[in-house]
């Protein structure tokens, strides 16, 4: 190959052979580290850059990670892992081989040397060298080709078999019955007594909305449409999913200073009676789980104040010491320039009211995003109980299992709190204020998981979540699904909640709590 066909990524096409090479066989060589090696060209999809991948955690150290290869997901594999060299950084050379050994595949290699046309007399078969070397992972050797004596040919699926016998890397996910449907989790006998509160913070000040007037959490878009003669706290407009938003700045509307909208901003979609409208947030904070005995109405002074007016309530949490004011989504959707801008939006033409008439909306799962690292992941929202700060310091049980951090006080249950990071098999970080506990029942056992952020609530339509390949048993176990979102440049593991605990691990936090 020449060294302008080297930079560039190549895709390969099943062209017909030329009668006269009927007897030749044609192969792609590679390099890694000192080595030459070659792969017989039938199997061979595409040679690309290395691209970027999203890492997975409980998989063997040789798996980079996932990566988005035209809307498909594809395992990347390091070879120099594989074969015990010392890792290095990808440079202009470094080329994936995708093969198609039963699913996609991609073989990080250190450079792609040629495409060859070999005779069947250059073939040396492995039989005639087993009696002298280890030839499991070979298919034959290349005698005199490309300036080399000879050049091995690596058996892939055997590589593969080799190096991840128990994990079945090769065979696609056909089901995944055991994946949680939303509404699997029942509701507590409690809830009813209770209030579930999506927390938010405008101006250093806390606020919290109803969870069920809330439709998702998104980020800042790039864009928004301004509307021309509109009051100074609606911003515009943006797409969702192919319907408009109007977009609302909390902060001007109860008249605090402006600021820019920055990483941690986010925009909270509310719906009522058909309505839905973005609401521009400094940042979200947790979900919390309020006794309704704990909701005081607004004094009678600020009540009557009509800039008070989407105020319906206050919590008083811990002790007093954290004041949480409800906001009604109603009587925000009420606000007189909130109506017109909805109404301005109405003339446009909107897919949402479609999707309610036909029933489509039951297509999107609805999931809280989470990251640990630089990596996200899902659950889905039903699965989750609540979403709470990490207390200033947690009990530690004597003799509790070694995968437990420690025990906490919530509302006067104790409630087993473990790092995910540590499960994950992720180096552990120093506590900062962004780290959150997500609060799951696993099999009647109420838990609490560290991590590093809660990043949003999401609607992905069904069609863009397929099966995660399988490529450990316990990565299968735990992320059996993908949400793949190519025109975001994101992939999201979706983690199965009823799988975070073992059955032997639930009876030690049974005794635990």
């Amino acid at each position: 190959m020449s060294q302008s066909n080297q930079n560039q990524d190549l895709t390969v096409t099943g062209e017909g052979e030329d009668e006269s090479q009927t007897n030749s066989r044609q192969f792609v060589t590679f390099t890694v580290g000192s080595d030459v090696f070659a792969v017989e060209m039938q199997p061979v999809q595409e040679i690309i850059r290395v691209p970027e991948v999203v890492r997975v955690p409980l998989t063997p150290p040789s798996l980079n990670g996932l990566a988005n290869l035209r809307g498909n997901v594809l395992p990347i594999i390091c070879l120099r892992s594989l074969f015990s060299l010392e890792p290095r950084e990808a440079d202009d050379a470094t080329r994936a081989l995708v093969l198609n050994l039963g699913q996609p595949l991609g073989f990080v290699v250190d450079r792609v040397a040629s495409v060859i046309m070999v005779e069947e007399d250059q073939i040396e078969p492995v039989s005639n060298i087993q009696a002298t070397i280890n030839t499991n992972l070979l298919t034959g050797l290349l005698k005199q080709v490309g300036g080399h004596e000879l050049v091995m040919i690596i058996d892939f699926a055997a590589l593969i078999s080799a190096s991840f016998s128990e994990n079945s890397l090769l065979q696609r996910v056909s089901s995944n019955a055991g994946a949680m449907s939303l509404g699997d989790v029942d509701s507590d006998d409690e809830a009813s007594d209770e209030l579930q509160l999506v927390s938010f913070t405008v101006a250093e000040q806390e606020y919290g909305i109803a969870i069920d007037d809330v439709q998702e959490i998104v980020q800042i878009p790039d864009h928004i449409v301004s509307v021309p003669k509109s009051a100074s706290h609606v911003r515009g407009v943006m797409t969702l999913r192919q319907r408009l938003l109007p977009l609302v700045s909390l902060r001007e509307m109860f008249c605090l200073p402006g600021q820019a909208t920055d990483e941690r901003s986010r925009i909270l979609v509310v719906s009522l009676a058909g309505m839905s409208v973005g609401i521009i947030l400094d940042s979200v904070n947790e979900v919390l789980r309020v006794p309704a005995a704990q909701l005081e109405p607004m004094p009678p002074m600020l009540a009557r104040d009509q800039a008070m007016a989407e105020l319906t309530g206050l919590c008083r949490l811990n002790d007093g010491k954290r004041l949480v004011s409800v906001v009604s989504a109603e009587r925000l959707l009420q606000h007189q320039s909130v109506q017109r801008v909805l109404n301005e939006t109405d003339k446009e033409p909107s897919v949402d009211e479609e999707l309610l008439d036909t029933g489509e909306t039951d297509d999107e799962e609805q999931l809280v995003v989470f990251r640990l690292g630089n990596e996200e992941f899902g659950v889905p929202i039903d699965s989750v109980q609540e979403i709470v700060r990490i207390p200033e310091n947690l009990t530690h049980v004597p003799k509790a299992p070694e995968f437990v951090e420690g025990v906490m006080n919530l509302r006067g249950v104790v409630l087993p709190v473990i790092d995910q990071r540590r499960r994950f098999g992720l180096p552990s970080i120093e506590s900062n204020d962004r780290q959150r506990i997500m609060v799951f029942v696993i099999n009647e056992l109420r838990t609490g998981f560290i991590v590093d952020s809660v990043a949003e609530v999401l609607k992905i339509s069904r069609s863009l979540i397929e099966p995660a390949p399988s490529l450990s048993v316990e990565q299968q176990r735990l992320f059996g699904r993908v949400a793949n979102l190519p025109g975001n440049k994101r992939m999201i593991q979706l983690v199965e909640p009823r799988q975070l605990l073992a059955d032997g691990e639930l009876d030690a936090l049974a005794r635990v709590a």
